[in-house]
């Protein structure tokens, strides 16, 4: 079973923001967030692809076999 728990990272502990759904002696992965990634990612721009992409009139006619 796999479980995301948000937490942070500050002087050397990580610091958990709600208690892990385990009883036992679990492995566990850690994956830091940095200021850019934590922001998410870059924001597209809007129309970026305007005059590349080209739809033919017969866009919605009936596929014929």
């Amino acid at each position: 079973m796999l479980s995301t728990i948000k937490g942070y990272y500050d002087h050397g502990q990580i610091i958990l923001e709600e208690t892990p759904p385990v009883k036992s002696k679990t492995e566990v992965m850690v994956t830091f967030l940095t200021e850019k990634t934590a922001a998410g990612s870059p924001k597209r721009k809007l129309g970026g692809l305007e005059g590349k992409v080209n739809i033919p009139d017969d866009f919605n006619e009936p596929v014929l076999f």
